[in-house]
């Protein structure tokens, strides 16, 4: 089980922020080889969910209430670091960020913008696709809602 935490930017210590900062790069950046603006200046008003285990942060989310980034609640930047993923980490991470999302905005309602190779991951959590794939930075992406 991960250990997780929900916490808002200024109650990350720096050294939460400078690991969860190196996590979205190694992720995102390096694996996924995709050049884009990560710290994009959204961090300060999401809540970060992060989930540790024996101290180390290896799985991370960011959530939004409504009207921050999507006109619904919303849940991004969600990465589980590679040699972790096998173990079930990304849906604990979910479970928790959705949590999150209905007991700190008081909402079911969440859209997300999935890399299209996780459709069914997210689909096994409740969300449902709307619309077509797009690209976005790149690479395939899919629009989703659960309500």
């Amino acid at each position: 089980m991960l250990d997780i935490s929900v916490k808002t930017f200024n109650q990350l210590s720096l050294e939460e922020l400078y690991h969860l900062l190196q996590l979205r790069s190694e992720v995102f950046v390096v694996e996924q080889d995709c050049v884009y603006q990560d710290v994009d200046g959204k961090d300060q008003n999401a809540l970060h969910v992060i989930g540790k285990k024996e101290n180390t942060i290896i799985a991370y989310t960011r959530i939004f209430q409504p009207g921050d980034y999507f006109k619904e609640a919303s849940i991004g930047r969600v990465v589980v670091s590679k040699k972790f993923r096998h173990l079930n980490y990304g849906h604990q991470l979910m479970v928790a960020s959705i949590k999150a999302v209905e007991s700190s905005f008081n909402t079911t309602e969440i859209k997300l913008s999935a890399q299209k190779y996780l459709e069914k991951f997210y689909n096994n959590l409740g969300f449902k696709t709307i619309g077509e794939s797009y690209l976005e930075d790149g690479i395939p992406h899919i629009a989703m809602t659960k309500h």
